[in-house]
C-alpha cells in the first residue's frame, strides 16, 4: 500500500457528523447509531470489532468517529494493535472517561478497558477539567488502573486532594494552565519517547476553538499540535478524532434518559451546520499535523 494511502484518513460514518475532508475514506454504518452510541453491550462491541476487522485494512490512516458519544469506539481499534508490542496511549479528553458503568462499555468508561490490554503501557489522559474527577465523584472513578500506575490524569482546576488521601496521588497531575500542563507532558515525552496511540476527543478545546455536544476544556488549538509533534518522537502507531457536533434522538428509553442527565442541549439546524463546519477546519487542522513525516517539524 503506497504511503499516501496509509496515511488517508478513514471516516467510520455512525451520525453523518464528519464533513467532507477531501481524500479520506467513508465506511457507511450509519445502521449501527442506535445500538453504539453512548453505550452499548460487550456482545455490540465483539460484532462491531468483526466487522471493523472486515472493513478496515490492517494500516490505515486517522480515524475519525463522528459524536463524542462513541468515543468508546476506541477500544476496538487498539485491540486491533499488535498484542506482541508496547505502546502509550494518549488521551486529549476533557473528561476522565474512567467512570463505572456496569451495562457494558460506554464513552464514559472505555479507558478503564484500555488500560487493562496488554499492548497498553501506560493511559495519559491531558486536559481535564470536569468534576469527574473532583471528590463529590471520587467513587464513579474506576481505581484499579490509577492504583496499578496505569493511569495518569493530567488536569486543570479540579480540586483533587482527595486522590492522595486515597493512595492514588501518582494517578494525578494538577496544573494551572494549559500551557503548563502541555509543557510538563512535552518534557517527559522528550526524556522518554515512546510508540504512542493517540485519542482525541475535541471537547478538551475551548468553545471558541470547536463546540461540541458536551462540556467543554481549555485547550487551545496549538496545545493540540504541540502534544502531536512530541508523539512523532517515538512513532505514531495510531490515532482518533471524535467530538463532532451531531443531534439524536434514540429509541431506547434508557439511552434517552442517560442523555439527558448528561445535559446535551437541543441545536438550532443553523447552528449545528455553522458548528460543524468549524470543527471541519479544526479536523483538518489535527489530521495534518498527525500526518506529518517525523523529524520534519510542525506545519
Amino acid at each position: 500500500m503506497e504511503a499516501d494511502a496509509l496515511r488517508s484518513p478513514v471516516v467510520l460514518d455512525l451520525d453523518g457528523s464528519v464533513l467532507s475532508l477531501g481524500g479520506e475514506r467513508v465506511v457507511a454504518l450509519q445502521d449501527w447509531q442506535e445500538e453504539l452510541r453512548f453505550a452499548c453491550s460487550q456482545a455490540s462491541l465483539r460484532r462491531f470489532s468483526a466487522l471493523l476487522d472486515e472493513r478496515l485494512p490492517a494500516r490505515h490512516g486517522t480515524v475519525l468517529f463522528g459524536s463524542g458519544d462513541f468515543h468508546h469506539l476506541s477500544y476496538p481499534l487498539l485491540r486491533r494493535l499488535d498484542a506482541g508490542a508496547r505502546y502509550q496511549l494518549v488521551v486529549l479528553d476533557n473528561h476522565p472517561d474512567n467512570m463505572r458503568y456496569p451495562f457494558g462499555i460506554h464513552c464514559g468508561s472505555w479507558v478503564s478497558w484500555a488500560a487493562a490490554l496488554p499492548q497498553i503501557s501506560h493511559v495519559h489522559v491531558l486536559g481535564i477539567t470536569s468534576h469527574d474527577i473532583g471528590s463529590a465523584h471520587a467513587w464513579e472513578n474506576r481505581w484499579r488502573p490509577l492504583l496499578s500506575g496505569r493511569l495518569t490524569y493530567w488536569s486543570m482546576g479540579v480540586p483533587v486532594r482527595w486522590a492522595r488521601y486515597m493512595g492514588l496521588g501518582r494517578g494525578f497531575r494538577s496544573f494551572d494552565s494549559p500551557s503548563a500542563l502541555v509543557e510538563a507532558f512535552v518534557a517527559e515525552q522528550q526524556r522518554r519517547p515512546q510508540p504512542t496511540y493517540l485519542s482525541i476527543d475535541k471537547d478538551v478545546f475551548a468553545e471558541e476553538v470547536a463546540r461540541t455536544n458536551w462540556d467543554q476544556g481549555r485547550f487551545r488549538l496549538g496545545h493540540a499540535l504541540a502534544v502531536i509533534h512530541a508523539l512523532h518522537e517515538g512513532g505514531l502507531v495510531g490515532s482518533d478524532i471524535t467530538g463532532e457536533v451531531s443531534q439524536y434522538r434514540y429509541r431506547s428509553r434508557v439511552k434517552r434518559l442517560l442523555s439527558a442527565l448528561d445535559g446535551q442541549p437541543e441545536i438550532p439546524g443553523h447552528t449545528l451546520h455553522a458548528w460543524q463546519a468549524q470543527q471541519r477546519e479544526v479536523n483538518q487542522r489535527l489530521l495534518s499535523a498527525l500526518a506529518e513525516v517525523p523529524g520534519a517539524g510542525p506545519r
